[in-house]
């Protein structure tokens, strides 16, 4: 390469337009994944967060301590929205949560602990710390709130897929923005020498170019006798697709949401096909972890005298149903006979009211035993 190489090589961006170091390191796009992850983690926690946690003594509901730290202020510095969505970002993220109860009842979700597991006695939490703070007690496992994900699928496939996909990223960007350069070639009168006088004045001149490319939208070229620049034509490169990277990136999210459960349609926004679309990710994706919630949460808060004797606590999070698209099916359960209006209430998540007549059956005639119809007058 000689004395070009030596030019070269002062000027890196230069270096990099000519490809003289072919092998260059891949960038991960650690953001690639981030991306991924928080639309679809985050989906699920919004819709937890909705949930209403309702404190039951048989058919009634109580307002009590419980419900408030469930439903209004889990702690001093959280509403509820807000606990219940990073309660779940660090279930899915993490593939368990840890909540611990204060002397002065709030709930906090930690950010690090150890567990101590036993064959035969309740584990034990250690070194529980929330933000900069670390207890030095220990909770037992029928002191705390503590759930798995149990999604060993998602973990392995995070590891693997992530890096392929950033690799494959990473080299379309670089594609990309190396097919877009401005490249252009630099003619050196024969008639000059090539000391270190002239050699300077190329890397001026280099140096001016690349200056005046980058500053400006519309850029003179100075001319220098002996000194010739020629830039190559754009219609002679063909650039990487915006479209392209949109697609890959379609890809990842999608491919994440469909190993938690959420039907790609919603995350993507397709509204052709959203009806069944939040009837699948209510049924598969939303109410099983709903039921690990509140199974937990029962295990725990309620003792179990209580809870066999019709303590409990239920959590009604969202649902596909919606009361005026079934107005007609409402009025057909009940004038059946077959459910009565305050259960058909509970079916729809609402709260049974204490008038007693909606606890009685309601039938109309169309729905009568054929014997017990009497057509025709007797003699």
């Amino acid at each position: 390469m000689g004395w070009l190489g030596n030019v070269l090589r002062r000027n890196s961006e230069l270096e990099s337009l000519f490809d003289l170091d072919l092998i260059d390191e891949t960038s991960h796009r650690a953001y690639l994944k981030k991306m991924a992850l928080e639309i679809c983690i985050n989906f699920i926690g919004r819709t937890i967060s909705q949930s209403d946690f309702r404190v039951m003594e048989g058919d009634k509901r109580q307002y009590n301590d419980w419900h408030y730290l469930l439903n209004v202020r889990p702690n001093t510095d959280q509403s509820a929205a807000d606990f219940w969505q990073s309660f779940i970002y660090k279930l899915i993220d993490e593939n368990e949560v840890l909540v611990v109860l204060t002397d002065d009842n709030n709930l906090l979700i930690a950010d690090d602990f150890v567990r101590d597991e036993y064959a035969v006695y309740p584990d034990r939490f250690r070194d529980v710390t929330v933000k900069d703070y670390t207890f030095k007690r220990s909770f037992q496992m029928d002191e705390v709130i503590y759930l798995t994900y149990n999604n060993e699928k998602l973990s392995k496939f995070m590891e693997g897929m992530f890096d392929d996909y950033a690799d494959l990223f990473s080299r379309m960007i670089e594609i990309s923005m190396r097919n877009n350069q401005i490249r252009g070639t630099v003619g050196i009168d024969s008639s000059q020498s090539l000391d270190e006088k002239n050699t300077n004045k190329l890397q001026n001149f280099i140096d001016k170019l690349f200056k005046s490319f980058k500053a400006n939208s519309i850029a003179l070229v100075p001319k220098l006798k002996g000194f010739e620049y020629t830039e190559v034509s754009k219609g002679d490169v063909k650039g990487q697709s915006i479209e392209d990277l949109t697609k890959l990136k379609r890809s990842v999210i999608g491919d994440v949401a469909n190993v938690l459960g959420i039907p790609t349609a919603l995350i993507h926004g397709e509204l052709s096909d959203y009806e069944t679309s939040i009837k699948a990710f209510v049924k598969f994706c939303n109410n099983p972890i709903v039921k690990k919630i509140q199974d937990e949460i029962n295990a725990k808060i309620v003792a179990k005298e209580d809870f066999l004797k019709g303590s409990r606590i239920d959590v009604f999070g969202l649902t596909e149903r919606d009361l005026i698209e079934n107005a007609e099916a409402v009025d057909k359960l009940v004038a059946s006979g077959a459910f009565t209006r305050n259960e058909v209430r509970e079916l729809f998540g609402k709260e049974r009211s204490d008038n007693p007549e909606l606890d009685e059956f309601v039938i109309t005639k169309n729905y009568q035993s054929a014997s017990t119809v009497k057509g025709g007058e007797t003699k």
